[in-house]
């Protein structure tokens, strides 16, 4: 059977509104990403979030008042349309990754459950390093489909869809080799019955 796209499949959840659930699941992990890059933030700085679905990553983002300018990008046109009917105001892009690159760069990136998506996740490492971040400017991304996260493994077979398998340490030697320095690896929202989400933090 020929595997699906990821994009589809996010295009079908945000018409059945699982797009909502999707926030839910998440939020624990976001929030203690941005208390790991919260330091890190100065006045004025600018973010784009990184398959932002219906974009309730780039609001909270907006709340923040050293925020300047914050955008969305992400390849389900339906998230993105979802994005725009809740926030008009708010910036955001329709697009293919890793093909599409952004016009300017930015001090914040962040990424929640995009990357394993991706054929090779560790060239989009270089890719975010190369043209997405300013000098001074941070990248920060949570993943919850990794090879020490056993109960993850049945993902791709479940949804039939591509997901690049890796672990802890190939993670981090792929910040490491995209050039980010100061990288942390922390494992966060761990519960009795979760080993956490896996989030990669670096400075350019």
């Amino acid at each position: 059977m020929q595997k699906r796209l990821a994009t589809d499949i996010f295009s079908e959840w945000a018409v059945i509104g699982k797009d909502e659930g999707m926030e839910k699941g998440h939020l624990n992990s976001v929030n203690e990403m941005l208390s790991i890059v919260d330091s890190s933030l100065k006045s004025g700085f600018s973010a784009i979030d990184v398959g932002c679905g219906n974009g309730w990553v780039c609001r909270k983002l907006s709340n923040d008042e050293r925020c300047r300018k914050v955008v969305g990008i992400d390849g389900s046109k339906e998230m993105i349309e979802k994005a725009k009917s809740i926030d008009s105001n708010m910036e955001y892009y329709h697009a293919l990754l890793p093909e599409w690159k952004p016009d300017e760069k930015f001090d914040f990136v962040h990424s929640m459950e995009f990357l394993y998506y991706l054929e090779k996740p560790l060239e989009m490492l270089k890719e975010f390093y190369n043209f997405w971040i300013r000098p001074e400017g941070i990248l920060i991304a949570g993943i919850d489909f990794y090879l020490e996260n056993e109960d993850s493994h049945s993902w791709p077979e479940r949804l039939n869809v591509h997901m690049t398998k890796l672990s802890i340490d190939d993670w981090k030697k792929g910040m490491l080799d995209a050039g980010f320095k100061d990288v942390e690896i922390h494992q966060v929202a761990t519960k009795e019955d979760f080993i956490g989400t896996l989030v990669i933090f670096g400075k350019k």
